[in-house]
């Protein structure tokens, strides 16, 4: 890999913040900021596309394989393109949703989306948050964060957002699901969510976004990338 192209790592539990934080990381540095969720969502939608059976796992792998999924910008937003079709519009909806956390459990999936991931990195320098970068799609990323944030900041956090969209929730129901999420996430069997042995741990639980945000960059700078 040259080194005019480098790989972001950022890795956390669910609620850490690591989506809005490697989009503005990206921002800053003017690189590419990779969403894998939103891949694994591309992927659920060519399997409701081609009438798969999401119980079958060996029809979803045998599909999976056709699937070429790349993250493209256009004026500065994300474009998830699938087979050369940009479905960035289409991928959101609920059916799509139930349909990518039935699907992303297999691991043919989790490899071929694996495999593009690393390809991309190979192409461009981006920043990719997720659960398993640092350890298992970008093992050799110039730079790991493990950002992290107690189970009760994280709730509340989650707590509030649901608030402001009129949402009535439950703060303690909340922080119970992020606990069993956060077992199960570091339990299952494959890419199980951990700090890379290299990651640089920021926990975010006293930190304003911003704050966040020129901790990162200076670890990024401190590093001579960016």
């Amino acid at each position: 890999m040259s080194k005019e192209i480098f790989s972001i790592a950022i890795d956390g539990p669910a609620g850490a913040g690591k989506s809005t934080i490697a989009k503005l990381l990206a921002k800053r540095l003017g690189v590419i900021y990779v969403d894998t969720g939103a891949m694994y969502r591309a992927m659920a939608l060519y399997m409701l596309r081609k009438g798969v059976d999401l119980s079958d796992a060996a029809a979803v792998s045998a599909t999976c394989v056709s699937a070429d999924i790349t993250i493209a910008f256009e004026e500065g937003v994300q474009q998830v393109i699938l087979n050369g079709e940009n479905v960035s519009g289409l991928i959101r909806t609920e059916e799509v949703s139930a349909a990518a956390s039935k699907t992303s459990v297999n691991p043919d999936v989790r490899a071929k989306l694996v495999e593009l991931q690393k390809k991309l990195a190979g192409e461009k320098s981006l920043v990719m948050d997720g659960r398993d970068i640092g350890t298992v799609v970008l093992p050799k990323a110039e730079v790991k964060i493990y950002l992290s944030a107690s189970s009760a900041v994280r709730a509340k956090r989650r707590y509030d957002e649901l608030i402001a969209k009129g949402e009535e929730c439950d703060l303690a129901a909340i922080e119970a699901e992020i606990i069993e999420r956060d077992e199960r996430d570091m339990k299952r069997e494959i890419s199980p969510l951990k700090q890379a042995e290299d990651a640089i741990l920021v926990d975010s639980s006293d930190m304003s976004i911003e704050e966040v945000e020129e901790k990162l960059l200076s670890i990024v700078k401190e590093k001579g990338l960016g």
